[in-house]
């Protein structure tokens, strides 16, 4: 990782003067680097349809370890921008090479900064022609089990009117535990369900679309990672 991530960062630089380069190298160090630490780590791993990754969308993962990302590095098809808090950027070498990546950051300071960065991140993914991938629970899960979404994917569709493409991972949680550093041969799955439309989607239905894609995730997950609570939708905009 530090090695491939040392060697990006150079190209990134050099490439400061054309932004949309840097996000095509920016997925490309992702394709590499993670399906080379996948392979490294020997995880088997069950990828189901991955003929829905060849559009356009704001591709939505849940989170429950470390290796979603790189996951999600590996699979998400360029063009594809990632969002994360702008603290990222104090993060060593990755937090950086994020950043030169051209990759979105979004305030969460507050409800409302959240809401404003989310639809500077709509105005972004529509003027450069991009896809989107984010973690629509907002944290990662300590347990496993799907947290509730915040409302951030629906806003952003709404303003983008792009399809929302869920991305079920099941097994990470066991293979890479809270507090661990140890890596463990559990098997993986990731499935790409179908795009999900959104060009009729009307902002007065926001919380209904959050549950119903929450649903979604929650009938497809195994039972060691279904939500314990009632389907609730988040508070926040991110």
């Amino acid at each position: 990782m530090m090695v491939t991530t040392a060697a990006w960062a150079v190209v990134m630089l050099l490439l400061l003067p054309w932004p949309c380069a840097r996000i095509r190298q920016g997925n490309l160090y992702g394709h590499v680097t993670g399906r080379m630490l996948m392979w490294i780590l020997g995880n088997p791993i069950k990828l189901e349809g991955l003929e829905n990754l060849k559009t356009r969308g704001i591709f939505i993962c849940n989170h429950a370890s470390p290796l979603d990302i790189f996951l999600v590095m590996w699979l998400a098809p360029t063009g594809t921008v990632g969002i994360a808090k702008k603290e990222i950027i104090w993060y060593p070498l990755f937090g950086q090479l994020y950043v030169l990546a051209n990759h979105l950051r979004i305030d969460r300071s507050n409800p409302a900064a959240a809401i404003e960065s989310m639809k500077e991140v709509a105005r972004a993914v529509n003027k450069n022609n991009l896809s989107l991938i984010l973690f629509p629970e907002g944290t990662r899960s300590k347990t496993g089990r799907l947290l509730p979404f915040k409302k951030g994917f629906v806003h952003t569709a709404l303003q983008t009117r792009l399809p929302v493409v869920p991305m079920v991972v099941t097994g990470t949680h066991l293979a890479w535990r809270k507090n661990s550093l140890r890596v463990r041969p559990a098997p993986l799955t990731v499935k790409v369900l179908p795009p999900i439309r959104t060009d009729r989607w009307e902002e007065e239905r926001i919380d209904e679309y959050v549950e119903m894609v929450h649903s979604l995730y929650a009938d497809s997950l195994p039972d060691s990672q279904k939500p314990l609570e009632p389907v609730a939708t988040g508070k926040k905009s991110s």
